[in-house]
C-alpha cells in the first residue's frame, strides 16, 4: 500500500509535490489508494508506483510519468493529454474512454490493457507492447505505432488511416473491418491476422509480412505489395484493382499457395 508520508505530501498539493521531488531521489509509493477526480495536472510522477491505484477521471495533463508503475490501475476517462508516459508500465490497466491525445507512450508496457473508446489522436507508441490489448472504439488518428508489439490486440472496426505502423507486429491481430487506407505498413508482420473486409486502400505494405493472413473480401485497391511475402494468404473475393503484387519470381514461388479471389 501507499507510503502515508508520501500521501500527505501529495494532499499539500502539486506545486508542493513538484517541489519536492526535485530536492529528493526517492521512489514515491501511492499504490492501491483512490486518488479519483483529482487535479494533478502537470504533476511529476516519474517512477512512481501507482499499481493498483484508482485514477478515473483524474486531471493529468502533461504529467510526468516516466517509468511509473500503472499496471491493473484504473484510468477510466482520465485526462491523459500531452503526458509524459515513456516506458511506464500499465499492463492490465484499464484506460476506457480515457484522453490521450498527443500522449508519450514511447516503449510503454500495455500488455492485455484496455483502451476501448480512449483518444489516442498524434500519440507516440513506437516501440511499446500492446500485446493482447482490446483497443476496439478507440480514436487512433495519426497513431504513431511503428515497431510496436501488436500480437493478438483487438481493433476490430477502430480507423488507422494515415497511421504509421512500420514493422509493427500484428501477428494474430483483430483487424476485422479496420481502415487501413494510406497507412505505412512497411516491413510489418501481419502473420495470421485477421484483416477480413478491411479497407486497405492505396496501405503501403513493401516487404511485409502477410503469411496466413485473412485478407477475403478486403479492399486492396492501389495498395503496395512489392516484396510482401503472401504464403497461405487469403484473397478470396478481396480487390487488388491497381495493387502492385509482389514481384514475378515471388509471385510464382508462392502461387500455389495464395487463394486470389479476384
Amino acid at each position: 500500500m501507499a507510503n502515508q508520508e508520501h500521501l500527505t505530501l501529495l494532499e499539500q498539493g502539486v506545486n508542493a509535490w513538484n517541489e519536492w521531488r526535485q530536492m529528493q531521489r526517492v521512489k514515491p509509493d501511492l499504490s492501491g489508494i483512490n486518488l479519483s477526480e483529482l487535479d494533478l495536472r502537470l504533476i511529476d510522477l516519474t517512477r512512481s508506483d501507482l499499481s493498483g491505484t484508482n485514477l478515473s477521471g483524474t486531471l493529468l495533463n502533461g504529467a510526468y510519468l516516466k517509468g511509473a508503475d500503472l499496471s491493473k490501475c484504473s484510468l477510466v476517462e482520465a485526462d491523459l493529454g500531452d503526458a509524459d508516459l515513456n516506458g511506464a508500465i500499465l499492463t492490465k490497466a484499464d484506460l476506457t474512454k480515457a484522453n490521450l491525445l498527443r500522449s508519450q507512450l514511447l516503449n510503454a508496457n500495455l500488455i492485455e490493457a484496455i483502451l476501448r473508446e480512449a483518444i489516442l489522436i498524434d500519440a507516440n507508441l513506437s516501440w511499446a507492447d500492446l500485446k493482447g490489448a482490446d483497443l476496439r472504439g478507440a480514436d487512433l488518428l495519426g497513431v504513431d505505432f511503428s515497431r510496436a508489439k501488436l500480437q493478438e490486440a483487438n481493433f476490430s472496426l477502430v480507423d488507422l488511416c494515415f497511421a504509421n505502423l512500420i514493422e509493427a507486429d500484428f501477428t494474430g491481430a483483430n483487424l476485422i473491418g479496420v481502415d487501413l487506407s494510406r497507412a505505412n505498413l512497411s516491413r510489418a508482420n501481419l502473420n495470421g491476422a485477421a484483416l477480413r473486409e478491411a479497407y486497405l486502400f492505396g496501405v503501403k505494405l513493401s516487404g511485409a509480412n502477410l503469411n496466413g493472413c485473412d485478407l477475403k473480401g478486403a479492399c486492396l485497391h492501389n495498395a503496395d505489395l512489392t516484396e510482401a511475402s503472401l504464403k497461405g494468404a487469403n484473397l478470396d473475393e478481396a480487390d487488388l484493382k491497381g495493387a502492385i503484387l509482389p514481384n514475378e519470381k515471388s509471385a510464382r514461388a508462392e502461387a500455389d499457395e495464395i487463394t486470389l479471389g479476384y
